[in-house]
């Protein structure tokens, strides 16, 4: 996915618009609909303004992952993510560490008898 598919997915994930996203990063409108439209990329310092303002990597918004592209599930599972406050988010980052953790030991004890 281009910048500008990241972009305008995020915003349209969130429900900000380019107006509110553009006040909110001390950006022109005009510039705000550049990005969005594919036609200009921000700098480096606005890259990094605007994944701090959505919650993401730099490396989201430039797709440049080195896993390659996310499954369904994987964009499933960041959208919630990104949608629940920062102490919902450390509680579920620690029940799923704890599912991971569990459903090893459940296959170790499988695995042994």
């Amino acid at each position: 996915m281009k910048f500008n598919e990241k972009l305008r997915y995020l915003m349209e994930e969130r429900n900000i618009t380019q107006k509110l996203a553009a006040e909110d990063l001390h950006i022109a409108p005009s510039t705000m609909s550049g990005y969005v439209r594919g036609v200009s990329e921000p700098d480096f310092e606005t890259l990094k303004t605007i994944a701090e303002y959505f919650g993401v990597t730099v490396d989201f918004l430039l797709d440049t992952q080195s896993n390659g592209s996310e499954s369904s599930a994987e964009e499933g599972l960041l959208k919630t993510f990104r949608e629940m406050t920062p102490q919902q988010q450390a509680t579920f980052v620690e029940l799923g560490k704890t599912f991971v953790r569990v459903s090893r030991e459940n296959f170790k004890k499988n695995k042994s008898q």
